[in-house]
């Protein structure tokens, strides 16, 4: 194994590592280049010759993830992760018990929240979210009111 060998595998582990510790896409196309690199090592000993693959390959890694990644982000919105107010108005049923002035759970477009009622909802009711509070969704009984709002 040359020096050349083992600094290209050197990179591309620290290229790796460093990926795993961002999760942010920063070099990710530096890991390909090296893996490229690392392979023109066992062809030749030049140096210059495999700067120049690393290089070239790093610029087309980048090149085509790139934009794959932000078309990929227009077309996929982020999951809802607070009290989102898409949730007003949809109807779930309630995980634990509410009592007034405690926190009780719900099930809501398909989802697990936290959420507080002005009077005892015990579970398994059925329910509808009238407000956010942060990420705690505020919710009422369903009643034949209530439902067909």
């Amino acid at each position: 194994m040359t020096a050349a060998t083992v600094f290209w595998l050197i990179a591309v582990i620290a290229f790796v590592v460093l990926e795993a510790v961002t999760t942010a896409l920063v070099s990710v196309w530096f890991a390909v280049g090296g893996v490229a690199a690392l392979a023109v090592s066992f062809f030749t000993d030049s140096l210059p010759v495999q700067g120049a693959v690393f290089a070239v390959v790093s610029a087309i890694a980048l090149g085509v993830m790139v934009p794959a990644m932000a078309k990929r982000r227009r077309q996929n919105q982020p999951p809802v992760t607070n009290g989102s107010p898409l949730t007003i108005g949809k109807q779930g049923y309630v995980l634990a018990d509410i009592r007034p002035g405690y926190l009780g759970r719900v099930h809501v477009d398909g989802l697990d929240w936290q959420a507080r009622a002005d009077i005892l909802m015990p579970k398994g009711a059925p329910c509808k979210v009238t407000d956010v509070d942060g990420a705690v969704l505020i919710v009422c009984p369903v009643t034949a009111d209530t439902a067909a709002v």
